[in-house]
């Protein structure tokens, strides 16, 4: 199957904007309770009508400091139910978001600032705004500058009360769908971050129709998520619009280190997180398991779980002795991991890399569906997903109603539909040059659609390796079993007009001393002597070994290097969504590639092969 469409389900509305969504839902159930803040270990709620009252008056302080609609405002700070505020009450206030990632360094900031022409931006904290100091003077036309660690959200609302209620009706009932809501920047991992001009259809159609689909993901009764993943993505910034329009519970975390407390408070029913999450949390239960001398029954457990999985999901019963050995670690292993992660979780929506099998069918028989999806900020997010009835591991699921994805002649995934952007800001040889002459977005991924529709990744395009011999190469699919390993932070295969595949694998630091001390090694050893240790080594070469299974021979990893340090966004080498920038990579760590191809007077062997 070459292409698969799937109707739209909640017809499109080309005069509703996102303030409607919140007033529907407030005219619907105004006592619904939409939001909850961080008090102490419980958490305090806030109602439709509330969140209404509290946007309309911030929105009120927009106006009366001067930002007319049209405007775009520019926004630093953590996952936090303020972001949704201010969201919203710029939504109202008719001006446009440019959310910038609080991550983002001084340059980044200015690129953003200056590209969009902002008027204003919003800060967090003090260490932002010193951000902004260094290059305030080189951007111009920024009018208002606002700190929200100094009470800008208080003092805005204060200062708008003045401003009369048919004003910000008058504001928020200007812009039709097809006008511009926000400007996401793309995170740069293939060159300068691009503004993706996303209109209010986009995120109104695509609430709508993704609510219809996903049903009691987000419309059961007493639906809730935790929202950690950085709301200046696309990603979580859809799932926050749709959960208004739901009516879902919304929590808010930014510290990841408090994760499984917040979960155990906040109790939610379906998450949204990237694979490496529910790589983390499998691997902290792994070895605390370990440290408890449970070792083996964990991993035992983990076994028998997913072998049950597949049986469900291949449509088998599980045999007599496969179901009294799951009933048995249910009660020892399962429901602890369960209740750890607050007792209720029955989905999760992962996305931007593929999530391996082993932990889909693992997570699967604890009673948590994964539900995989795929999308760019581009699109708004997700353009397929897979749905609680129509599930299938190892795929991204099936388009969305109101989607059209398909497969060009070269793989490359070709999707047209109702979350597809406008265009690039500012930029038309690049909006022209990924627009099919029919109308389709070319994604730059390279996929596959099976027999029922479903979409599966095979690639990023710009990243297929094409070794000395002629073989075509996608990195993914090695690096990401690697990565699954407990040791391993991330694993870059390379071999571009080689001989062979080679990877460069860093270790993953959070994890490393836990996994030392396991392994009665030294817990405090640094990373240069992990990088050389021969029970690190060996484990290393376990995890590469078990990436090469899913791959011929012609495309495994034929040596590798330990690299003594850790990529981050920082060190320019990780976006904001810890993606790899791989080019980045490739550049600055080119030596140490060079020597595995001895192409280097000093070159060692690194292999342990």
């Amino acid at each position: 199957m070459n292409l698969a469409e799937t109707p739209i389900l909640i017809p499109v509305a080309p005069h509703d904007n996102v303030t409607d969504l919140l007033e529907q839902r407030v005219a619907a159930t105004p006592h619904k309770v939409i939001f909850a803040t961080p008090n102490g270990e419980s958490w305090d709620d806030v109602t439709a009508s509330d969140f209404r009252q509290r946007v309309v008056a911030l929105a009120k302080g927009f106006a009366a400091a001067g930002v007319q609609p049209g405007d775009r405002i520019g926004f630093m700070c953590k996952t936090s139910f303020e972001w949704s505020l201010v969201d919203f009450a710029l939504f109202y206030a008719g001006a446009v978001m440019v959310p910038i990632y609080e991550t983002s360094s001084a340059l980044q900031m200015q690129w953003i600032l200056e590209d969009s022409g902002a008027r204003g931006l919003l800060t967090e904290t003090p260490e932002h705004a010193a951000r902004l100091a260094e290059i305030r003077t080189e951007v111009q036309g920024l009018d208002f500058e606002w700190r929200l660690d100094e009470g800008a959200i208080e003092q805005l609302s204060a200062a708008g009360s003045d401003v009369s209620d048919d004003e910000i009706e008058r504001r928020r009932n200007l812009a039709n769908g097809d006008d511009i809501a926000t400007l996401i920047y793309t995170s740069g991992s293939t060159g300068r971050p691009k503004g993706c001009v996303l209109t209010h259809s986009n995120f109104v159609d695509l609430s709508r129709n993704s609510a219809a689909a996903l049903g009691e993901v987000v419309n059961e009764e007493g639906a809730a998520t935790l929202l950690f993943v950085t709301l200046a993505h696309v990603f979580a910034r859809f799932i926050s619009v749709l959960a208004v329009h739901s009516g879902v519970r919304v929590g808010h975390q930014p510290d990841t280190t408090k994760l499984l407390a917040s979960l155990g408070s906040f109790k939610p029913t379906f998450l949204l997180a990237v694979p490496r999450v529910f790589e983390k949390v499998y691997n902290s239960a792994e070895q605390t398991a370990e440290a408890g001398g449970k070792g083996k029954i964990f991993r035992a457990a983990a076994q028998v779980a997913v072998k049950h999985s597949q049986a469900i999901m291949a449509g088998e019963k599980p045999s007599f002795g496969l179901k009294l050995k799951f009933k048995l670690f249910d009660k020892l292993v399962y429901s602890t991991l369960r209740d750890k992660m607050g007792g209720r979780i029955r989905f999760a929506v992962s996305g931007s890399a593929p999530l391996s099998h082993y932990l889909a069918h693992f997570y699967h028989s604890l009673g948590i569906k994964i539900l995989e999806g795929y999308g760019l900020t581009e699109t708004t997010a997700p353009v397929t997903v897979n749905l609680p009835d129509k599930f299938k591991i190892g795929t991204v699921g099936p388009a969305l109603p109101g989607h059209t994805v398909r497969i060009a002649e070269d793989g490359e995934v070709e999707v047209k539909g109702i979350d597809v952007f406008k265009e690039y800001w500012n930029n038309p040889e690049a909006t022209k040059s990924v627009f099919t002459d029919d109308g389709f977005f070319k994604t730059g991924d390279l996929g596959s659609l099976d027999s029922d529709g479903y979409l599966t990744i095979t690639g990023r395009k710009k990243e297929i390796i094409v070794t000395a011999g002629g073989k075509n190469v996608a990195p993914a699919g090695l690096e990401d079993p690697i990565r699954s390993f407990t040791v391993i932070g991330q694993v870059v295969a390379v071999g571009d007009q080689k001989p062979f595949i080679s990877a460069l694998v860093t270790l993953d630091t959070e994890m490393l001393s836990t996994w030392l001390k396991n392994n009665n090694l030294n817990p405090e050893m640094s990373l240069e002597e992990a990088a050389q240790n021969p029970v690190v080594r060996a484990e290393v070469q376990k995890a590469i070994d078990h990436g090469n299974k899913y791959v011929s021979r012609a495309e495994s990893i034929r040596k590798w290097v330990i690299l003594p340090t850790e990529f981050t966004e920082a060190s320019g080498h990780l976006t904001p969504k810890m993606s790899i920038k791989r080019d980045n990579i490739l550049r600055d760590f080119a030596a140490e590639i060079a020597e595995m191809y001895g192409e280097n007077p000093k070159t060692e062997s690194v292999s342990t092969k």
